[in-house]
């Protein structure tokens, strides 16, 4: 479903020029209402290409560095993708329009549960949850042909690169300081793996374990 709101094309015209030039990307971000992940207060930036506060101190990303983090990705419709972090579910939403399957695991259990409920609302039955430590991965559904990491990793994510297919791409934020730069991974089938870098981003830190809440 498009939706018909001149603010969806507006944000979309936005990060064309910005240069996530992808039509299967920008399909995807189009066909999803992001206000159905925004927090009510904050309903009426919900086609704002900014970041917005969500539960838990965590934040729902910019509509531009999640279009420019999923063109890296390059994912394909047979894909099964692997998302740590879910945070709101928008972004893997927008994964599962272009994704065979979407695993998402989320560190918060409350925000996972909120995430489940707007997934269900949209109807998009492809996105796997689960409750755990991210940096963990999901090695009982490796390997995977993509991994997106929606917090900034202090190192290199080993752990999560072990869980790529031969070929496929890991995209995450890498940094310790407030600001990271977005690295683009690519397995090689040696087993070794290049590295890109991409722009310099803003995320929460990547937090082992899983978090206590209440």
């Amino acid at each position: 479903m498009k939706l018909n709101d001149d603010r969806a094309g507006r944000l979309i015209l936005g990060l064309r020029q910005q240069g996530v030039t992808d039509p299967k990307v920008l399909t995807a971000m189009e066909s999803i209402d992001r206000a159905v992940f925004v927090h009510e207060k904050f309903l009426d930036q919900a086609w704002e290409d900014q970041a917005l506060p969500i539960d838990c101190a965590q934040t729902i990303s910019q509509p531009y560095i999640v279009g420019l983090m999923t063109q890296a990705l390059d994912v394909q419709p047979r894909h099964r993708v692997l998302e740590i972090g879910t945070g709101s579910g928008y972004q893997a939403a927008v994964l599962s329009r272009l994704a065979r399957y979407v695993y998402s695991v989320e560190r918060y259990r409350s925000l996972l549960t909120e995430a489940e409920r707007r997934l269900k609302e949209l109807k998009i039955d492809n996105v796997i949850t689960r409750h755990g430590d991210g940096g963990l991965g999901w090695p009982e559904q490796a390997p995977f042909d993509r991994i997106m990491v929606t917090a900034a990793s202090p190192g290199e994510p080993t752990e999560l690169l072990h869980q790529l297919k031969p070929g496929g791409i890991l995209v995450c934020p890498v940094g310790r300081s407030s600001v990271q730069r977005l690295h683009r991974y690519i397995s090689l089938e040696d087993g070794s793996f290049r590295r890109e870098s991409l722009a310099e981003v803003r995320f929460v830190p990547l937090v082992e374990g899983t978090a206590k809440e209440g």
